[in-house]
């Protein structure tokens, strides 16, 4: 059963669709469920996230994690940005169901693959940042 946040995500999605010449660009997928999602980012010269879009390809879950961590780092630092944990949108979301959980890995992992896409583009270093992972596997949920 899903908790009336991730229905109203869900159905009323926030932030859908691409920008143009975005600042960071990132995409995971989980290959077992077929989820796919890309995240844009638009990042200022202070390194702050001036807007946040997503396109996703999944579950109503995956949508509902989607749109709740790009409202979740829009508006935030960098670095704020980068400390946003699965287990947060999931907390946001009022929960998840276990067999749900991993969409909100993809969207952790989507939001840090982007941020890395901004670092490569500008040459610069965000400390604690790692190289994202293309495939995100259920194994490495953080619940």
């Amino acid at each position: 059963m899903y908790s009336e946040k991730v229905m109203d995500h869900f159905t009323n999605p926030r932030n859908v669709g691409e920008i143009e010449n975005a600042s960071g660009v990132g995409t995971v997928g989980n290959a077992k469920c077929g989820d796919i999602m890309r995240i844009y980012l638009d990042i200022d010269e202070n390194q702050i996230i001036k807007d946040c879009k997503f396109k996703t390809f999944g579950c109503g879950a995956a949508v509902a994690t989607s749109s709740m961590a790009t409202e979740m780092v829009k508006g935030k630092s960098v670095e704020e940005a980068l400390k946003l944990t699965n287990v947060a949108v999931m907390e946001a979301l009022d929960g998840l169901p276990p067999v749900k959980v991993h969409c909100s890995l993809l969207a952790e992992e989507a939001v840090h693959a982007a941020l890395w896409d901004y670092a490569q583009k500008n040459n610069i270093v965000i400390e604690g940042l790692e190289p994202p992972k293309a495939d995100i596997s259920e194994e490495e949920i953080d619940e």
